[in-house]
């Protein structure tokens, strides 16, 4: 089949969360099981790229977008010519991948509008085009409004994946003249309109051939008032068309037994060098290392929805005692930043917080704790809990979303499970789970055990492949 994946991000050249790496990832997965696999995504002027590396396809794009008319280029990677960019300096050379610019949504219409250029300066008829979250989601209304009757585009379905529908991409009506629909305005929620809003994934929920999410469970939640956000009463009208896909995990980017930023190797049959990762961490980090105290770690963007409020009095009782350390990795609002500092401050032989965002040192958390802490109050999947099983850091979680979907709860009777799931998202709640994990963790044998358990899950993208050609050949059908 002949795929189009068309997102704000990718990694490692623009990312700001999971989505980055799942598009990364996904099309090189179907790539190699033989499909033609291509993806779309904005040259922001501070992607993570060596320009030199760039080939230049089409110097001459012009895009319309209402009045105005951006000029583009269309640029490939050479080391994987699967990848292209939108190169439009007017739109995306600032400060960051998102922003609140008064043309702002002209940045992300350039974007919708260049898939359907791009396919049609050379004339590859795409099968599917998937579009990633909000940025994205007018793809299908553009191809059912402008696009249909086009010949290259006459079997062209299209994809919507929910990556968090909490970011939807809500402007000012004053936007829909710059869509071009001449005379199709009755197409858009009407509703909406009158009140002034113009919402973008409504509009790809209500028009996209299918809507797939990043969990089964996140699928399901977010068809109820509670985490639909408005969404739900829309996706429970298509509730035939929504699929929930587990998200994969990238072996050849996370892996303990070859993993590059990593000062000591390790794998299941050897689980020498983790501890030594853990020693080597806590001193340049200038904690001390006390054999048989667990180290909990976190690498996480610090907003509302990850469920830090609880961190401090959950986790109060372990540090005032000196039984438990912590390390964590993040940046994102003021308040969480605060507090990690704060704890910082109040425990400083357990507490270090490095405010900002550092790939080697991901990697270093993940191998060095013996805990991850992800206590998010939802989670459309989540990729940390998967790369921690990787590496034998056994995850604590809310029962939520991709999480629930990923980590088996530990049954110490029955000696199986991958981790600590809470079901109460309190204080006490989170407390149980962590006061349980010490608790384990202080029984060596058992400890071993439960972290070869999660090492030997198979969160690989290739597991997820098949799942995402059914869906794909259900949409063709």
């Amino acid at each position: 089949m002949r795929i189009l994946h068309i997102s704000p991000e990718l990694a490692p050249f623009a990312k700001t969360g999971g989505l980055a790496d799942v598009v990364g990832a996904l099309p090189r997965a179907l790539r190699r099981a033989g499909h033609d696999c291509r993806a779309l995504v904005p040259l922001y002027s501070h992607a993570k790229l060596d320009r030199s590396a760039l080939e230049v396809l089409d110097a001459d794009l012009a895009l319309a977008i209402g009045e105005r008319v951006y000029r583009a280029r269309w640029l490939q990677w050479r080391e994987d010519p699967t990848i292209t960019f939108l190169d439009c300096p007017a739109l995306y050379h600032r400060g960051g991948i998102y922003g609140k610019d008064p043309d702002e949504h002209h940045r992300f219409l350039a974007l919708c509008e260049g898939a359907f250029q791009v396919c049609l300066r050379t004339q590859w008829a795409p099968d599917v085009l998937h579009s990633h979250d909000w940025t994205a989601a007018l793809v299908p209304l553009l191809l059912r409004t402008r696009y249909r009757h086009h010949p290259l585009f006459a079997s062209t379905r299209t994809l919507l994946s929910i990556h968090n529908i909490g970011y939807q991409g809500s402007f000012g009506a004053g936007m829909v003249p710059d869509l071009a629909l001449h005379g199709q305005e009755y197409l858009l929620h009407q509703d909406y309109l009158r009140q002034g809003r113009f919402n973008w994934l409504l509009h790809g929920v209500l028009y996209a051939d299918g809507i797939c999410t990043v969990s089964p469970t996140y699928a399901q939640e977010i068809q109820t008032p509670e985490y639909g956000v408005g969404m739900d009463p829309f996706l429970r009208a298509r509730r035939s068309t929504v699929v929930g896909i587990l998200n994969g995990v990238d072996h050849g980017e996370w892996s303990p037994e070859h993993d590059p930023h990593l000062p000591f190797r390790y794998s299941v049959d050897d689980l020498s060098g983790k501890e030594k990762n853990k020693e080597a961490l806590l001193r340049e980090w200038g904690l001390p290392y006390v054999p048989g105290v667990p180290l909990f770690g976190v690498v996480s963007r610090l907003v509302g929805q990850k469920g830090f409020s609880l961190v401090p009095d959950a986790l109060h009782p372990l540090l005032v005692e000196g039984r438990a350390q912590l390390v964590v990795l993040g940046t994102g609002e003021p308040r969480f930043e605060a507090l990690f500092a704060d704890m910082e401050r109040r425990y400083p032989r357990q507490v270090r917080f490095y405010r900002g965002f550092s790939n080697p040192l991901a990697h270093r958390i993940e191998a060095s704790a013996d805990i991850f802490l992800m206590p998010s109050r939802y989670e459309p999947c989540g990729l940390n809990q998967m790369y921690s099983l990787r590496y034998g850091t056994v995850p604590i979680v809310y029962r939520t979303g991709g999480l629930a979907d990923s980590v088996r709860p530990w049954n110490p009777h029955l000696r199986r499970g991958t981790g600590f799931v809470f079901e109460h998202h309190d204080v006490a709640g989170l407390r149980w789970a962590v006061e349980s994990a010490a608790a384990t963790y202080s029984h060596g044998a058992t400890w071993n055990h439960l972290m070869r358990q999660g090492m030997q899950e198979d969160n690989g993208w290739e597991r997820r492949v098949p799942l995402y050609e059914l869906l794909y050949q259900r949409l063709r059908s």
